[in-house]
């Protein structure tokens, strides 16, 4: 066993499934026998309550029988137990327990036993108080400097301090600017109570104060206060420490010196009695318990802390002293004194795991055996060292950053699409007016070799694709063992999407033997996989259009292929080979129509919208490629000679750039609209509070109309939200299509079309303060200035660190312009960045540079549409 460890001396768990808190512990010798040893009380939230006396015969031992003196199952949840002096006419201890309407206080006896199940122990309600307020907290201590006997102050949940006088209620006293309850301890040596308030301030109040302060039978404003005969509850001192407080403990050693001890959420303070600060320790954990205890060195205080990380710290003052690993995460921590065993360490958790520890080590009786003396083997050691240096560079060599994949990997997760829709749609709450809309059913696996714990799946489509459940958690996976979920996607958006591929990713962590007593619960994991939709799901046959304002040609080196053949699914049957036209009307109400050639090896897209033309040319293109793969034909090659429609691509951007604009507007809009709200709110809040009201002026009016216009700004701004939305998707369809057209006409290869992918779709969602225009912008200009540039006077050029939004989108499209006009030229998409390996990837075979008068001059870029005069003016200005 580890050195650094708790030792268990004595260990229970209490009930099933019940909740513990701070408060819920205890440690005192409750049944008054004299003999000084502790016993522990613990209430819970379930209402049991039970007082342990534990005795093991040796260290380990599981719990007797006889360890527990009582347990009884009180009416209502247990919030806090304390024992103390709490019943006039004697000074024996009694245990008070604080229901969340209840005070109760019980004297706890024992009675001989003469038989063999011993002492018999039974608790008598001494008096109770009925509280009119909900209890969140209690503290006890002589308040006013009594003597012989302790007072109890109830904190409730609306910031109340009700004291009780033992069997009688003597007053009640709101705590100035309350919002939430804090910890609550009583200091006897300057007679006042300690809390940190939601102010994040640690506060003092004296209890003189409190006793000739107003009356709080009911919350009182403050002008009231200031009428009435009594005085205002003023703090005695405070303290801002900056964080909320777990809890505050008031410890005093000797006559001379008290101090306040304060455990934040990340720092540890011990203040003075005057609220001066003595000492603070930062702490690099979350702790959850704290309890100061006397230090054997003079002047010093020791502290217990328990953390989340189930470690128990011992302080002195600010030097760890001592780290023992705890079995569980504690929530409460007490000192107690066993069978003249001093220094017990008492802990909680949350689920009831109740133990007694102490810190040392066990003395160790195995003995090492004696190591035979043999003689050294130089040559051998050296000849084996060499062997290893060898292994070892041989790995340096070929081991990568990342670890290379498993042949067989521990967990597993497949995605298999249904062949058909759904029979019975299940989409839900869809945006689109087609009835029914369709969905597809995905199965989904997971296949396990190991033990994977504690597995989640997430389901991921891209908007405005939906499926019915996106998030599913399990149970902990056994090794060989499966789970499968079943769900359904759909369209659920009123707009086309830009991709029909889906994505599963599956965390979960795997235990590792190498350390089982290790704080980490396991070796996290990921495992994902992805799916793709039919174009169904979209759509579905109608009849062609003859008619249309976009037309796209792709080429092929094959002669062409009936759409029986690549379209069975959207094709009837009936026509046989005979249909050269196929029409796709898609949900949200839009036609694209595929014409092909009898003749040549030509293949024709045309529709009304250019985003439409996306996902069509994208299905050709890769029915074509499975239909000659199948046949075993490895030189099919598919080719675009036509012009890029980079006109029809820049008013995509002009409408989704001035959507923008839009929602930028109404933001400053609403924000000026919101200011006159508050302003003319203010001006009412006045009027209404003066004690001569003067007339309203029309305000209530204002107000009135000024609420309507923010109102319906709001809903403007919502619907241009949604109208963004949509102009964000048609814009990643059509950026998707002219990167297949680039790629087709300019032959490039795969990794050349990633970097394109990367630099014309480095968003997946679009916001304000990130926008599409921008990213692309500077993505752009970077490989115009690297791998795409003229000379070396342009790489020199330094780009802008700071993306902000643009004024227009002028310079953006000079720059996709001049970006398709270099690839024309020649230009090759590199990320080297090697000035040599540049300027021979943009200038091929000696080809000569690209006078920018000439590009100005042009009015037709290869493989591109004509720019307008506007267009080549703006180029003309910006050159300049």
């Amino acid at each position: 066993m580890s050195l650094f460890k708790a030792r268990d001396w004595w260990s229970t768990v209490l009930g099933e499934k019940e909740e513990f808190d701070q408060g819920c512990l205890c440690v005192a010798d409750v049944d008054n026998s004299g003999s000084g040893q502790d016993k522990i009380i613990v209430g819970s939230y379930m209402g049991y309550l039970r007082i342990f006396n534990p005795h093991p015969v040796k260290p380990g031992d599981e719990v007797q029988p006889e360890d527990l003196l009582l347990e009884v199952q009180l009416r209502e949840p247990i919030l806090q137990v304390e024992v103390g002096k709490f019943v006039s006419g004697t000074e024996g201890l009694h245990l008070a327990v604080l229901h969340c309407r209840k005070l109760c206080v019980y004297a706890v006896s024992g009675a001989l036993g003469n038989v063999e199940h011993g002492n018999q122990y039974q608790i008598k309600l001494m008096y109770e108080h009925n509280l009119q307020r909900t209890a969140c907290n209690m503290t006890y201590g002589p308040f006013g400097g009594v003597k012989g006997r302790d007072l109890i102050c109830i904190q409730s949940m609306d910031g109340m301090l009700m004291l009780f006088e033992q069997e009688s209620y003597a007053f009640g006293r709101f705590l100035p600017g309350f919002l939430l309850p804090g910890p609550l301890t009583y200091s006897s040596r300057t007679d006042s109570f300690i809390t940190v308030s939601s102010c994040q301030q640690v506060e003092s109040y004296k209890y003189q104060v409190l006793a000739f302060a107003t009356d709080a039978d009911e919350r009182q404003e403050t002008e009231r206060q200031k009428l009435s005969s009594g005085k205002r509850l003023a703090v005695d001192w405070a303290l801002n420490i900056g964080e909320q407080a777990l809890d505050i403990c008031v410890v005093s050693f000797n006559q001379g010196i008290s101090s306040v001890f304060v455990l934040g959420e990340r720092n540890f303070f011990c203040l003075k009695d005057n609220g001066q600060i003595r000492f603070m320790k930062k702490l690099d954990y979350s702790p959850s318990c704290f309890i100061p205890y006397c230090s054997v060195q003079e002047g010093t205080i020791n502290t217990l802390i328990g953390n989340h990380n189930k470690m128990l710290n011992v302080y002195q003052d600010v030097t760890l002293k001592w780290a023992a690993q705890l079995p569980h995460i504690p929530v409460s921590v007490k000192v107690a004194n066993f069978q003249d065993l001093k220094g017990v360490i008492v802990t909680l958790t949350d689920d009831g795991h109740l133990q007694c520890s102490y810190l040392g080590t066990d003395p160790s009786l195995f003995q090492a055996p004696k190591v035979d003396a043999r003689e050294i083997n130089y040559e051998e050691m050296n000849a084996e060292m060499k062997e290893l240096q060898k292994i070892i560079k041989e790995a340096t060599k070929t081991q990568d950053i990342l670890p290379e994949s498993e042949k067989q990997r521990d967990v597993t997760v497949t995605a298999e699409v249904s062949p058909d829709l759904d029979a019975e749609s299940q989409a839900i709450e869809s945006e689109v007016k087609v009835e029914p809309v369709p969905s597809i059913t995905v199965k989904i696996t997971v296949q396990s070799r190991v033990a994977a714990q504690k597995p989640s799946l997430a389901v991921c489509v891209q908007a405005p694709l939906a499926v019915t459940c996106d998030q599913f958690i399990f149970d902990d996976i056994e090794p060989d063992s499966s789970e499968t979920v079943v769900l359904s996607v759909f369209l659920k958006g009123n707009c086309t999407p830009s991709e029909l591929e889906g994505n599963c990713m599956l965390s979960y962590n795997i235990s590792t033997e190498m350390n089982p007593c290790s704080l980490i619960p396991g070796i996290p994991r990921v495992a994902q996989c992805n799916f793709s939709l039919p174009l169904r799901l979209v759509c579905f046959p109608s009849q062609p259009s003859k008619v249309a304002n976009h037309k796209l040609t792709i080429d092929t080196n094959k002669p062409p292929v009936t759409f029986l053949n690549l379209f069975p699914d959207f094709v009837d049957p009936s026509e046989g080979d005979q249909a050269n036209a196929l029409g796709f009307q898609f949900l949200t109400g839009s036609k694209t129509t595929l014409l092909a050639s009898k003749t040549s090896q030509r293949y024709r897209i045309q529709s009304n919208q250019l985003e439409d033309l996306w996902l069509i040319t994208k299905e050709l293109t890769r029915r074509l490629e499975e239909h000659f793969k199948k046949q075993n034909c490895k030189d099919f090659a598919c080719t675009f000679s036509g012009s890029i429609p980079l006109q029809e691509y820049f008013e995509l951007i002009d409408q989704h750039f001035e959507l923008r604009l839009s929602a930028e507007k109404f933001q400053e809009l609403l924000s000026e609209r919101a200011v006159q709200f508050r302003a003319i709110e203010r001006r009412l809040l006045t009027r209404f509070k003066d004690k001569t009201p003067a007339p309203l002026q029309h305000l209530d009016t204002l107000l009135e109309g000024t609420f309507r216009e923010v109102i319906a700004l709001a809903d403007a701004a919502e619907e241009n939200q949604a109208n963004m939305f949509q102009a964000f998707t048609k814009l990643k369809s059509a950026t998707h299509l002219v990167i297949m057209l680039i790629s087709l006409w300019q032959k490039l290869s795969t990794d050349q079309v990633a970097i394109l992918e990367a630099t014309f779709l480095p968003l997946a969602e679009d916001t304000q303060e990130l926008g599409w225009e921008e990213t692309v912008d500077a993505a752009v200009s970077y490989l115009l200035r690297t791998c795409l540039s003229k000379s070396s006077k342009e790489q020199a050029l330094t780009l802008s660190s700071q993306l902000c939004m643009p004024k227009d989108t002028s310079r953006l499209k000079k720059n996709i312009t001049l970006f398709c006009d270099r690839l024309a030229k020649g230009g090759r998409l590199s990320l080297s960045t090697d000035l040599a390996t540049q300027q021979a990837a943009v200038m091929p075979g000696g080809c000569a540079t690209i006078p920018e008068s000439d590009l100005e001059e042009r009015t037709v870029i290869p493989g591109s549409t004509p720019m307008s005069s506007s267009h080549r003016q703006i180029m003309k200005q910006e050159s300049k």
